[in-house]
């Protein structure tokens, strides 16, 4: 009798937190509407005694008891749980778990997510200790310099949280447990279809939002999320140009005919290998770095020697080469030429970053242009230009290519003029 009344109790607890869910999930659609495609990817399961909320990329296991303790604390608790594990999902957290510090990853989607929720303003999401969180957030944003997770992961990483603020962001900002997203491969929606479900969600804000949204923390997250993330190595391809080289072009050569007339004609070969080929391959090149107080040093750095370490393997570069390294901030600050693989491992090592003013990106192309009408450069095929993106841009196109490439954890850049390509790499992507 007693175990009939336990199952009795069981099945009514389970009752009771599916009708909270379900009552959640109606609030989600109502407030949320872009949220629905993502919502109907993901189901439900009690897991009774677990003392957890816990999801894989598309079940979420959930103890049926905590559901309701935490509803008696504050109805809107289920609802903001549901949308915290949904925007865990669309802004593909779970994905990048494998390759981060576990417990600030943790801590750094919890605040993003928390954040962006606080950001929409939702009356059923609203809850009592909110003014705590906002302070929390107010003085993480000052420090991080953003409330995305990519930049609260990066403060979290230099400047550790105590033991006592860990325990204070855990209190505040964690909903449900982040276990099981190891390993990825076995999430079972794979991150190529929750890319897919963030463009839907991205699509139907700007429907059913008429194109603005409370949240500019949203709408960046998502642009992230959607975002193309774009091969460095294959990127800088477009900057190379073709030159005849002096080597055996083996696509060219027989060997069959080569050493048939070996064997049969006395050591005469009946073909001869083509001495020439057409190799693609950097010759004259300008990487421009904007050294402006906005871009720290520490980057620019980073992305001097991942570009160098890509230019200066021997497939993309001739043995001799003519490459302008300029530094810039509203003024020319450093030209630097390197003409071979010494001298530019040697700038790497002895580099001194210079400038610090504002940002002006005129004064380099003028100098380009200068020595192009000097004849400096013979074959220049562009330049590459890092920066932030908050200068003055020339108004007119060079006669050459140029990139701007800007960084940014929340993949967004400010625009460029029409004439010039536009490249965001987040900081993962240059110093990985």
């Amino acid at each position: 009798m007693s175990d009939m009344q336990d199952k009795d109790s069981k099945t009514q607890i389970e009752a009771v937190a599916r009708e909270i869910i379900e009552s959640a999930e109606n609030a989600v659609i109502m407030d949320c509407r872009y949220l629905q495609y993502a919502l109907a990817a993901v189901n439900w399961v009690p897991v009774t005694g677990s003392a957890r909320i816990a999801c894989n990329g598309q079940t979420v296991y959930y103890d049926p008891a905590l559901v309701i303790r935490r509803f008696k604390l504050d109805q809107n608790s289920c609802i903001r749980c549901c949308i915290h594990i949904l925007f865990h999902l669309v802004f593909h957290h779970n994905f990048e778990y494998e390759t981060k510090n576990k417990e600030i990853w943790d801590l750094a989607c919890d605040v993003a997510v928390e954040n962006i929720i606080m950001e929409l303003d939702l009356y059923r999401t609203a809850q009592r200790d909110d003014p705590e969180r906002r302070i929390k957030l107010d003085l993480l944003k000052g420090r991080a310099g953003g409330l995305h997770a990519q930049a609260l992961y990066r403060l979290m990483l230099v400047e550790e949280p105590s033991e006592r603020e860990r325990e204070d962001l855990i209190r505040l900002f964690k909903r449900d447990e982040h276990e099981l997203w190891l390993p990825p491969e076995k999430l079972e929606i794979s991150l190529e279809e929750w890319k897919r479900i963030s463009e839907r969600v991205k699509s139907d804000l700007k429907s059913f939002s008429g194109g603005k949204t409370d949240s500019e923390s949203l709408r960046a997250a998502l642009d992230d999320a959607t975002r193309e993330k774009i091969n460095y190595s294959d990127f800088l391809r477009r900057f190379m140009v073709s030159q005849e080289t002096i080597k055996t072009s083996d696509d060219e050569f027989d060997y069959i005919y080569y050493t048939y007339g070996l064997d049969h004609y006395r050591n005469m070969p009946l073909i001869e290998p083509l001495e020439y080929s057409d190799a693609t391959k950097v010759k004259e090149f300008v990487i421009a770095l904007d050294t402006s107080a906005s871009v720290r040093g520490d980057l620019v750095e980073a992305f001097l020697k991942r570009t160098v370490s890509i230019l200066s393997d021997a497939n993309n570069f001739f043995n001799e080469y003519h490459v302008h390294i300029v530094q810039c901030d509203s003024d020319i600050r450093s030209d630097t030429i390197v003409h071979n693989n010494a001298e530019l491992q040697d700038f790497i090592a002895n580099a001194a970053i210079t400038g610090y003013g504002s940002t002006d990106f005129r004064p380099v192309f003028e100098y380009i242009d200068d020595l192009c009408a000097k004849g400096v450069f013979l074959n220049l095929r562009g330049i590459l230009y890092f920066t932030d993106g908050y200068g003055i841009f020339p108004r007119s196109a060079p006669a050459y290519d140029t990139a701007f490439v800007f960084v940014s954890d929340d993949g967004t850049g400010p625009d460029v003029p029409d004439w010039a390509i536009r490249i965001v790499l987040d900081e993962d992507q240059i110093k990985n």
